[in-house]
Parts: C-alpha cells; sequence; structure tokens
C-alpha cells in the first residue's frame, strides 16, 4: 500500500488548524473542520446541507456576503484559486459580538474529468496583526485605548479597510477588461474561422472550443480547402501565446497556409512558404502545424507537420495510426525543404486532425493523452464524422472545454 493510499484524508482536514470549509459547485457546504467551528462559534449541525448565503445570513455584512459568493463564481469561471482583499466580520461572541478581520482563500478541486469537483474555502484570522500596534496606555485597564490613542487606532484601521476595499474594486475592475478583451478576442477568432469550403465537403466536421480556465483564449485554429477535381487539405495550427495578438497572428498564418496549399497543392511546400512568411512576424514563432492533403481518386493522405501532434487515422478495421513519418521543428525554425509522407486509406476510414488541448493534461506524458484519444477512436466507423466528433469531445472529458483550447478536424473517408 502506498503511503498516500494509507492517509486518513478526513481526519486530516478535521485536524486541520486553519478554519476551513467543503462546498461543491453548487455552493452547498459538504464538511467544515473542527478550527472553522471554533472561529466561528457554529456548530458541523448548523452548516452542513447549506447554501453558503443560508449557512451566513448577510444580515450582518452583505458586502462580505457578496464579495465570497463573487470569488467563489470567479473560481468556477476560471478553475484558478482566488484570494479574496481582507474582510471585517462580526462574529457572535459570549461577550457580545466581536468584530474579526479575515484573510480568505477558495482554492478548486478537480474530479477526475477536470471539472471541478469541490471548492476549499479556508480562512485565516489575522485580527492580531491587523490590531498589533495597540497597546495599553500607561495607567489605564490592558487593551482599552482612550482618547487620541484610540483615534489613531481606528483611523489606522478605517485606512487599512479602505485600502483592502479599493484593492478589491481595482481587481475587479481588471477582471472586467479581461473579460472584454477574451470576448473581443473570440469573437475575431470565430470569425477567422469561417471556412466557406467546409460546406462541400459534408464528410468533415470542425470544432473549436476556447479554453475554460482564464480570462484569454488561444490561437488555436482549423482549415479546410477545397482542391478540384478531386482533392481536398485539412489543417489545425496552434499560435502560442494568449489573447487578442494570438488570435490576430492565428489570422494571418490560416490565411496564408490556405493561400499557399491552393497555390501548390501538396503540403510540405506549403508549409515552407507558411515558415518563411511566420519568420516575420513575431507572435507566430514557434507555432505548430500539421497540413494534410486526401486525394480521393488514389486514396491517399498526404501530410506534413511542423512539431505538431501527429493526425490519427482510424482504420474501418478497428486499426489506429499515428501519422508521425514527416515531422519537422515548428514554424520559425529554419526547417527548408520540409518532409512529407503518404499513407493510404480505405472507404470508412477516418482521419483525426487535432490540437494538443484535446490530449495533453497537467502533469502528463503526452503519451498518455495519445493513448487516450486512439483509445476514444477505437468504435469510429461507428459514427458519422459530426458524431464522432462530439463523441470524442465527451469521451475525453472537454465537451465543455478543457484547460486549454482545442480544435479538432474529422474527415470520414
Amino acid at each position: 500500500m502506498s503511503v498516500a493510499a494509507g492517509v486518513d484524508h478526513a481526519a486530516l482536514f478535521a485536524a486541520m488548524p486553519s478554519p476551513s470549509l467543503v462546498m461543491g459547485p453548487d455552493l452547498v457546504i459538504a464538511d467544515v473542520n473542527r478550527a472553522f467551528v471554533d472561529a466561528t462559534g457554529r456548530t458541523r449541525e448548523d452548516l452542513v446541507g447549506l447554501h453558503v448565503r443560508q449557512a451566513f445570513p448577510d444580515e450582518a455584512d452583505a458586502e462580505g456576503m457578496r464579495n465570497l459568493e463573487a470569488s467563489l463564481n470567479r473560481v468556477l469561471a476560471t478553475g484558478e484559486p482566488d484570494t479574496m482583499p481582507l474582510q471585517k466580520h462580526r462574529i457572535p461572541g459570549p461577550e457580545g459580538v466581536d468584530e474579526r478581520w479575515w484573510a480568505l482563500v477558495n482554492v478548486p478541486v478537480p474530479g477526475a474529468d477536470g471539472r471541478i469537483e469541490w471548492i476549499v474555502h479556508q480562512a485565516e484570522d489575522v485580527t492580531p496583526y491587523m490590531t498589533s500596534g495597540q497597546k495599553a496606555v500607561p495607567g489605564d485597564r490592558p487593551g482599552v485605548w482612550k482618547g487620541a490613542h484610540l483615534e489613531t487606532a481606528q483611523t489606522l484601521e478605517a485606512k487599512l479597510y479602505a485600502r483592502a476595499r479599493e484593492l478589491q474594486r481595482l481587481n475587479a475592475e481588471l477582471r472586467r477588461a479581461h473579460a472584454r478583451e477574451r470576448q473581443v478576442a473570440l469573437t475575431l477568432q470565430r470569425a477567422m474561422l469561417t471556412t466557406p469550403d467546409l460546406d462541400l465537403h459534408g464528410e468533415v466536421a470542425v470544432r473549436y472550443l476556447p479554453a475554460t480556465r482564464g480570462l484569454s483564449i488561444g490561437g488555436d485554429w482549423y482549415d479546410v480547402v477545397h482542391l478540384p477535381p478531386d482533392r481536398f487539405a485539412l489543417a489545425v495550427g496552434d499560435v502560442v501565446g494568449h489573447g487578442l495578438e494570438a488570435a490576430a497572428a492565428m489570422g494571418m498564418l490560416r490565411s496564408a497556409l490556405s493561400a499557399a496549399v491552393r497555390a501548390v497543392g501538396r503540403p510540405a511546400p506549403a508549409l515552407e512558404v507558411l515558415g518563411l512568411y511566420a519568420g516575420s512576424l513575431e507572435a507566430a514563432l514557434n507555432t505548430t502545424v500539421v497540413q494534410a492533403v486526401v486525394d480521393t481518386g488514389n486514396q491517399v493522405i498526404t501530410y506534413s507537420s511542423a512539431g505538431h501532434p501527429p493526425p490519427v487515422l482510424a482504420r474501418a478495421d478497428g486499426r489506429r495510426d499515428l501519422l508521425d513519418k514527416a515531422t519537422d521543428p515548428p514554424l520559425g525554425v529554419q526547417a527548408v525543404p520540409r518532409p512529407q509522407a503518404n499513407a493510404s486509406y480505405g472507404p470508412g476510414d477516418t482521419l483525426v486532425l487535432y490540437t494538443d488541448g484535446l490530449i495533453e493534461r497537467h502533469g502528463e506524458d503526452i503519451d498518455v493523452g495519445l493513448a487516450r484519444l486512439t483509445g476514444a477512436l477505437a468504435d469510429a466507423a461507428r459514427y458519422d464524422a459530426a458524431q464522432l466528433a462530439d463523441t470524442v469531445l465527451a469521451r475525453l472529458g472537454v465537451a465543455g472545454g478543457g484547460p486549454d483550447d482545442i480544435a479538432l478536424v474529422i474527415a470520414r473517408l
């Protein structure tokens, strides 16, 4: 038995010295530890099973409750921990209401599928730190402030409280600005992903999902190009970076590759042209892209990759082949001429191109992600292209998006 398997996590949580509670994505409290009970004067039975708004009625501090819910919603939206500004709360005690300062942080706990399963709300009582300058006036009772000393302490406390609120306001404005930039970039990206030639190929399905974490989108793209009379080209690419700059670079590279493959008709020369163009765009350096040209007359796929994860050819008989015989460095790295390779296919086979957001997971080897993808394609022949695209996203746990952007192209051959 491993060390981790023998740890009693429930006992550890109960014994944690920091006041903590656990809630689900619905913000209903699932558990609280002893320190939280001691700090708030509430019992476990008072709290478990209640929504945070019900558990902590806002008659004492309406603004504090609004701040807490806003922080929890940010955690759910971004998948990232959220540290709140210092909060001042009134805690009922045996001698009346005790005003305390709290430093609060909300931390998401993902489940096996990467979605948030729990949120840990942790509090630290920093009242002693906030009031550390308060000392008794000689001749007075210990801890009692009078006259100018009391005024000075109250003034300091008011300034600290005002600064905390100002920081919270500025952070809120920054988040709104980032959200606006994300929406602009996402709108720009979706507009640039318009693919007129897709209508000529009903056997091809495309999907784009922006990242669910963070406020900036990436530079993932896909493209479908008709090459008459009996060929078509597929491509997916990934620009390094996020936000408007990445979206703009994506649009320029996508257009350049589309023009190049129409002119030369083969993937390797098209990527060579794109590489030269990318060298003039700082935001395009280290972009990865894979281009495949499908010759339906001869039933041959010709492909070339610039540092991109390999396409998968899912055979009608259940075999899955990685098209990894023609991979060179990403764009912007001198690599001319680029290699290309051929793969024959049969009726009912399926070609899958994707960006790394589909398969990569934090702390996991890429081979594990590739194995997960090929496993999801084991019965690809059962589905048409659109059905298979949705099935793959669901099986890989990213139907609603993942930690990184995802571009996916599936062609039934």
